[in-house]
């Protein structure tokens, strides 16, 4: 991508049976849009014509070719023709499954190609990939996967609130007993390194505690002291790293929101999620660290029990995109040797 240029931001369209193709048409046809980035879906064009006509939006669609230079209304789409004009809305199915993961699959090798500079994804079901024939607990595990990372970490931006996860998509109880000093060691000074790329400065960082009140000094448990905060003074002796915590976990997402923390160590999905989704849902942004790509998408699923009725809420999705193509510019004006 030349510095004149906007980025390209690839926008695989999630599970059709969800409300992916809906939030995806309906983010694109915002004019807004074009002003920050050439946006491209990445799915079945016929399909998304149908989508588009049944949603009452009167777009004009081209296919993504390598070099055109496309200009607004049109609605570029990388055409994979791998689904039907009508699904099973709302329902987990093989079919939808597929094609979904094969969008994931098509918008990384775009990237690899330079033909995009970026992606924002929509929501997919994991239930529908599986049985599609891919074995992977989401979206992050995937990129992973296809671009042979081995480093990675789910984050959510949302506004000043930076969270990091320990953990994703495991039971509770698992999720606990991965809470161990080794493994904070190495997601804080991982996360240190990406945030640090990826908003340009020094950065401070919070870790929550697990149990209640960071456990009141050992009372409810012992996460704390044993395994959270020798991470925490190891970090800040050996590696230097801006980190302080354990902070009490009912408070210390609200304070990284209001700007004292530029980012919040998280010790299991819904701790960092639930927090995120009841101060920022529908502007916050799923972003994960550690990919050679820039990759964005949607802080909610599939949203089966509205999916086709022309009701979703496109919020997160165009900040997904919106985030995607700051993102890719800032990496592209980022010294070569960061």
């Amino acid at each position: 991508m030349r510095s004149d240029q906007l980025p390209i931001v690839g926008i695989t369209i999630g599970d059709a049976a969800g409300i992916g193709p809906e939030i995806s048409l309906k983010a694109v046809a915002d004019t807004e849009l074009c002003s920050v980035c050439r946006p491209v879906l990445v799915g079945d064009l016929a399909y998304l014509k149908k989508a588009a006509h049944d949603l009452g939006f009167s777009l004009d669609f081209v296919e993504f070719l390598s070099g055109s230079q496309n200009q607004p209304p049109e609605i570029e789409v990388l055409d994979l023709k791998n689904l039907p004009l009508t699904v099973n809305i709302g329902c987990d199915a093989a079919q939808t499954g597929k094609a979904s993961a094969e969008c994931i699959e098509a918008a990384v090798d775009l990237w690899k190609r330079k033909e995009i500079d970026a992606i924002a994804t929509a929501p997919i079901s994991k239930k529908a990939i599986s049985l599609g024939g891919y074995d992977f607990p989401g979206h992050t595990e995937f990129l992973a996967e296809l671009t042979e990372t081995s480093e990675f970490a789910m984050s959510f931006f949302a506004e000043k609130l930076r969270v990091v996860l320990l953990s994703t998509h495991v039971s509770l109880r698992h999720a606990i007993e991965l809470v161990k000093t080794d493994r904070l060691v190495k997601l804080i000074r991982f996360s240190n390194e990406q945030l640090t790329k990826l908003l340009g400065r020094d950065i401070k960082i919070a870790v929550a505690g697990l149990n209640p009140h960071a456990s009141e000094q050992g009372m409810f448990g012992g996460e704390e002291t044993d395994e959270i905060a020798p991470a925490i003074e190891q970090c800040r002796n050996e590696f230097a790293v801006d980190v302080t915590g354990p902070y009490s976990p009912d408070t210390i997402f609200l304070r990284g929101f209001s700007g004292e923390f530029d980012a919040v160590i998280a010790c299991y999905h819904d701790q960092a999620t639930i927090a995120v989704k009841s101060l920022s849902f529908g502007s916050s942004v799923n972003v994960t660290l550690g990919l050679p790509l820039v990759r964005t998408s949607v802080d909610h699923g599939t949203a089966f029990d509205i999916a086709g009725k022309g009701v979703a809420d496109a919020s997160s999705m165009k900040a997904a995109i919106k985030l995607a193509a700051d993102l890719a510019k800032r990496k592209m004006h980022a010294p070569l040797n960061s």
